[in-house]
């Protein structure tokens, strides 16, 4: 995925805008260790990073 496409994806998901570029670029690049240390897809990495950080902005959202 192209960082910028992933850095849409992101602010969709409630990253602000001016951070999301930056975001998408470390989470990005997690993802890729992710899926060389735990043998798993850059796919799958990526979706379960998106996923914590959604349940992240959620809780954030919600005062927690």
């Amino acid at each position: 995925m192209e960082i910028s496409e992933l850095a849409k994806v992101l602010v969709a998901l409630g990253c602000p805008a001016e951070k999301s570029t930056e975001m998408a670029a470390q989470l990005d690049k997690r993802a890729r260790q992710l899926a060389a240390e735990k043998g798993r897809s850059y796919e799958e990495a990526l979706k379960h990073l998106l996923t914590l950080m959604k349940q992240g902005w959620v809780a954030t959202g919600k005062g927690l």
